[in-house]
Parts: C-alpha cells; structure tokens; sequence
C-alpha cells in the first residue's frame, strides 16, 4: 500500500466557503487535534484562512500536517469574459499551494478544480437528462479545464478534478463524458458519488486509472433521497446532517477500502465529514468525530 497519506478537511469542522462569513476558529484550533489523532494532512479550506506564505508554511510545520489539496471552483461554462475573470483568483490561490510544495516538497498538494453548476443544478442534488449540458456546453468545459489545468502544471502542480453534486458534472454518465474530453484526473468523492446516483465500489473500479485524488466521506442515503424528493437544493444536504462519521451511513467503508488499498492508490486520501454548524450540536462533536474516523481506517492505514 502506497497512501500518500490521511488528510483531513475545515469543512469537517464546518469551515468551508458556505458558512463564509461566520466566525471561525483560529487554525490551531483544528489543527492541533489533527495532529494528536493522526492525521497527516488538511485541506486547504476557504483560500486565504490558514495563511499565505511563511505564515501557512510555519503553521503546516509546526503541525506536520502537508497541505493535502484545495477547492477551487471556476464557472467553466461562463461565457468567455467571465472566466477569464476567474482565472485571476485562481493564480493567487496557486501562489498558497506552491509555499506549501516548498514545505513538503515529497507530497505535494493538488489544486482541486470543480465547476461551479448552475442554479438549476443546485436546485436539483442528483441531477438528471434534462440538466446535463448539450455537446456545445461540454466543449466549452473541456476547453476552460484545459486552461486551468495549464495554470496549475506552470505552477509545478499537479490538477485533478472534484465531481461534485449540483454541478455539470455529478453523475456517472457526466463523469465518464468528463473523463474522455480532457486528461485532467479525477478527485473521487464517495459521498458526492451517491448523490449522484453512483456506487463508489463500482465508480472506483470503472474509473481507478484516472482517479489521482481521494475525498472519503459517508452519508446517510435516507437524507439524501428525501432532500432530492423535496427539490430542497444542495445547501439543505449540509443542513439537514446527511455527512456523518465513517461507518454511520450508507458508505461500505470495508468495500471500499479494500479496493483502494488493494489497488495500491498513490494519492491523499482527505477524510471529509461535511457540517454546517449548529448550536444545538455537543461541543467537541467535530473534534470527536474526526477521531473516531481516524480510527475507522487504522485496520488500511496505520
């Protein structure tokens, strides 16, 4: 078995760029407990919160936590004035990434391009025929990914690519379209792969040799359903509590962990347990879950 290593993620703390805005804790607070359970990396979690430069590079040190990868989501199927736009903040971002390489250089992150979807996307968890984009929006993607990959290989980076509910590419047909218009590979999410209709068993066996990049998440497949029955959007998922710790949901946790380690995958796996914070919830629930999920994967990775 050649794991990269067990990264973990803000958003599992419910720091990501839906709860922007809300008072979020110093760094430390998260990576101290990171560290104590044996977590080898993080994510990058909104850009700009765990730092740039010597700052990021000290905390990441100081931690022993490599910077695992990072959500950068453009509008790939803007029109052409409104990408460029984007590409912009997608170079500064680049700049956290690389002082991050220079920290450890042996596992490098990878910047974790996503579209941005659409507000019928959004509406809409699962997707569907009638959601999916014509052969002229698919070249337009295709073509935007290539330019923002090229960013990210002049940067000496590495690309992958986040499918991901309630954008224009979530479901496995979407995938496999992605996956033959560009050589950009794949950030396999499990959790984003039951929203969209997939089994991760099968996806990872269909798709292991694009796939360069892990997020392990597990849900409750009873939420899900109901939330797409409901056309309640994909802000309602988070809301209503469908991430939860490894082994609580629908996920075949041994399953899929035996494919991967029996594969020998060379990437980060980033243990991701989505949450929108609420004040009904135990204080140290993050901080407990994110053990009891490291110690989920001790019988794969030690």
């Amino acid at each position: 078995m050649t794991i990269t290593g067990i990264a973990n993620a803000p958003v599992s703390f419910g720091i990501f760029e839906l709860t922007t805005g809300a008072d979020f804790p110093e760094p430390e607070a998260i990576l101290a407990p990171l560290q104590e359970q044996g977590y080898t990396g993080i994510d990058l979690g909104p850009v700009g919160w765990l730092g740039t430069g010597e700052v990021l590079r000290e905390r990441l040190r100081r931690f022993g936590l490599a910077l695992a990868g990072g959500w950068l989501d453009l509008p790939f199927t803007a029109a052409d004035d409104e990408f460029d736009a984007a590409l912009d903040g997608l170079d500064e971002a680049l700049k956290i990434f690389v002082a991050a390489a220079e920290e450890f250089p042996d596992r490098p992150p990878l910047p974790t391009l996503a579209d941005m979807g659409s507000d019928a996307r959004r509406a809409n968890p699962g997707g569907g025929p009638d959601l999916m984009l014509d052969d002229a929006g698919w070249e337009r993607l295709a073509t935007n990914v290539a330019r923002a990959a090229a960013r990210v290989r002049a940067a000496g980076l590495k690309p992958t690519f986040h499918h991901h509910a309630c954008t224009h590419v979530e479901t496995p047909d979407e995938i496999d379209i992605f996956l033959d218009r560009t050589d950009v590979d794949l950030t396999f999410d499990t959790g984003h792969l039951l929203i969209g209709g997939g089994d991760p068993v099968e996806g990872w066996k269909r798709w292991r040799t694009r796939i360069n990049h892990l997020h392990l998440k597990d849900v409750r497949r009873e939420v899900l359903d109901q939330v797409v029955r409901e056309r309640a959007g994909m802000r309602a998922v988070w809301e209503r509590q469908a991430f939860v710790a490894l082994g609580a949901g629908d996920l075949d946790l041994a399953g899929f962990m035996d494919a991967v380690t029996g594969d020998g995958f060379d990437g980060w796996i980033v243990v991701e347990q989505d949450v929108v914070p609420s004040p009904a919830d135990p204080p140290r629930r993050a901080v407990d879950d994110q053990r009891a999920n490291r110690e989920a994967l001790r019988p794969w990775a030690p």
